[in-house]
């Protein structure tokens, strides 16, 4: 698996940790702990890069408390009609910022200046810059849309908060590294730092007792 390659099946999944832990040998005994790791892929295109923005900065229950709200006023979860609701979308729980994000994401998709399945495609570096050129878009959300809607095996999400307090915890590290560090740390496991971000996220829940959700810092 190369960066080229994708993650969409638990077979994928399976067969990157294998050569994950191959190239640490460290993050053996975090994969026993953490146990089954989750897939987590979800619908590509304005429908999945929506609910990312979306779930930012809040947690998962009012993610998808706000998402339900949203889809069904659109009725369909399409660019032009979440611009067919206009500023109704702010009373369904969208802070002004996410409703500005969401509103030019959907012109831009309209307009034809971006498409959010063809980004998918491109090498990550070229998907990621594409992608932050969106008004709002920063990197951590970039980088969910790339593993999570694209599938892409070698994405690491620095900038994730619990990620890197599950980098500390498993890696025995005094202090939770900062996102540079984060980012420096996970170079390691390259071409398979999506699969590492899952492994740390598993990691995470298991400690904690619950679900995590990726959330930016």
């Amino acid at each position: 698996m190369d960066e080229a390659l994708r993650i969409r099946t638990q077979a994928d999944l399976a067969t990157g940790l294998d050569a994950l832990v191959g190239i640490d040998p460290r993050l053996e005994a975090i994969a026993r702990e953490a146990g089954p790791l989750p897939l987590r892929l979800t619908v590509p295109g304005f429908e999945g890069l929506a609910f990312i923005i979306v779930s930012q900065m809040v947690s998962r229950a009012s993610a998808d408390a706000i998402w339900r709200r949203l889809c069904a006023a659109m009725g369909t979860p399409e660019p032009s009609a979440y611009l067919a609701l206009g500023e109704e979308a702010l009373a369904l729980g969208l802070s002004r910022a996410k409703y500005v994000c969401l509103s030019g994401l959907a012109r831009a998709i309209v307009n034809g200046e971006f498409d959010p399945f063809a980004v998918l495609d491109k090498p990550v570096e070229e998907a990621l810059a594409d992608l932050v050129r969106l008004k709002g878009i920063g990197l951590w959300t970039a980088e969910v849309y790339l593993m999570f809607c694209g599938g892409h095996a070698d994405v690491f999400p620095a900038g994730d908060v619990a990620l890197r307090a599950a980098v500390a915890q498993g890696l025995g590290l005094s202090v939770r590294p900062d996102i540079r560090q984060t980012a420096e740390i996970a170079l390691a496991w390259r071409p398979y730092r999506a699969i590492a971000a899952r492994l740390f996220w598993a990691l995470y829940a298991v400690r904690l007792r619950r679900d995590v959700a990726p959330a930016p810092v």
